[in-house]
């Protein structure tokens, strides 16, 4: 007679032990292992199970109920892969009063405009905390079901009496399931709320938003299965001294990983902003020293952003450096190589580097861009306003290829620049109408920046 057999599974390196245990011992992770049950004879001979429907020719099966509908907010449509999928079930995690309620209400106004139902189901405020915000932004629509709910199986209820296309669970970490142990907000209730609300999407073919926590270096709080059950898993970012908010996307079964959208957030709600360079930048109405036009890349997303760098005489031994929206590192890597490569004299000043707008810059594709800025700073010589500047800087001065050169290209044309600066053995095909120079170091990205080149003592170049 054929015996069940009961084994535990690590959910996130599929390491298998006899016995459950609290750490992995393969890869190091809390919590994560899930009993698995296998079936065997007295012989040990592993048992087969009749499937419940027969394996189907993929040619034979149709994707006609699995096609995205789109949310009416087509930056948050961009970063899901052209709307939200019957049946998927996405994580979106942020920090506290980062605004993600209240892109979700836009998003079931919008949901519930289309003729379609929607639940919201709130964990953390009342009804009519959740009733005043949305009024607030203008979301109150007669096909959006308010429930303030922690209970699993009352929300199951919910679903039953309500019959939504699109369920909003805000947030996960506050649902109980009666039955499991372990404190609220836990990983084994997490992973059983999570699971249960998998499976009701699934089966039901409702599409479901969890919103998540996130832990204090910015990670979605709770076990790592919860990204390995859900389909899509969005990351809301933004400054808590900037309107500047974008959605990120971490992982998505339907479309690109690596889109970002981008959104704006204001008194009478959030808004989505179709072209966010603008913000990004100071429109100057004449050339100024010190600034800098970059065309940088965040996912999938070109996007125009200024550098401006100030530098002062010191008379301190050790100079001060102050560096905001970019890698301080980085920026230090720069200057020894300007020191070095062109006898920038930076030792003898105080420098400081910065974005505008609140943009952030991790890309080296912005080496060029702090470079040519310090230059134009120290020498008091402005770089043409219509100029872009496209290339990552080596420590022996030359300028290296990037990513994406042709979309950066493209993003300037768009934004009405005449010039962009790139790296030489660029090959992509670029586009027609805009002047384009390529450059091997940092001596021809000088000469190709400024109308003039600087004097440079013993020049290597």
């Amino acid at each position: 007679m054929a015996k069940p057999k009961s084994s535990f599974r690590c959910s996130a390196c599929g390491h298998q032990v006899p016995k459950w245990v609290g750490r992995c011992p393969d890869c190091g992770e809390w919590g994560t292992f899930d009993e698995v049950t296998t079936v065997r004879s007295a012989s040990g001979a592993t048992t087969t199970v009749a499937p419940s429907s027969p394996a189907m020719p993929i040619t034979e099966i149709t994707s006609e109920s699995t096609k995205a509908i789109p949310t009416g907010i087509g930056e948050f449509d961009r970063v899901l892969g052209r709307g939200v999928v019957p049946g998927s079930v996405i994580l979106l995690a942020g920090e506290p009063g980062v605004g993600k309620s209240t892109l979700l209400l836009e998003t079931v106004k919008h949901w519930a405009a289309g003729g379609r139902r929607a639940l919201y189901v709130t964990g953390e405020e009342s009804a009519g905390q959740v009733r005043m915000r949305a009024e607030r932004t203008d979301a109150v629509h007669q096909n959006v079901y308010l429930a303030a709910e922690s209970d699993l199986a009352t929300i199951l209820g919910h679903v039953d009496a309500v019959a939504p296309t699109l369920m909003i669970v805000d947030s996960v970490q506050t649902v109980v399931a009666s039955g499991t142990d372990g404190v609220t907000g836990g990983v084994t209730q997490i992973r059983a709320v999570t699971t249960a609300l998998v499976s009701l999407a699934k089966n039901r073919g409702i599409a479901v938003i969890l919103v998540g926590h996130v832990t204090k270096d910015g990670a979605v709080a709770g076990p790592r299965s919860l990204e390995h059950l859900v389909d899509v898993v969005l990351s809301f970012e933004g400054d808590r001294h900037s309107s500047l908010r974008m959605v990120r996307g971490i992982k998505n079964r339907f479309g690109a990983a690596d889109e970002v959208g981008c959104f704006e957030q204001r008194d009478d709600g959030i808004h989505q902003v179709t072209d966010p360079s603008g913000i990004f930048m100071h429109h100057h109405t004449t050339d100024v020293s010190g600034s800098a036009t970059l065309i940088t890349m965040d996912g999938k997303r070109a996007l125009a952003g200024e550098i401006q760098a100030l530098t002062t005489p010191s008379t301190m031994a050790t100079p001060r450096r102050a560096v905001s929206g970019l890698d301080s590192p980085r920026v230090a890597m720069i200057l020894a190589v300007l020191q070095s490569r062109l006898d920038v004299k930076v030792h003898e000043r105080e420098v400081y580097v910065a974005t505008v707008g609140g943009m952030k810059v991790t890309e080296p594709a912005g080496d060029l861009a702090i470079a040519l800025s310090v230059c134009s700073a120290m020498r008091n010589s402005p770089i043409p306003r219509t100029t872009a500047v496209v290339g990552e800087v080596g420590l022996a001065g030359e300028v290296r290829r990037v990513s994406a050169v042709a979309r950066r290209v493209a993003e300037a044309k768009r934004l009405g620049f005449h010039h962009v600066v790139i790296p030489a053995g660029t090959d992509e095909p670029l586009p027609k109408g805009i002047k384009v120079t390529r450059v091997s170091n940092l001596m021809e990205a000088v000469d190709a920046a400024f109308k003039s080149v600087f004097t440079v003592v013993d020049a290597p170049f």
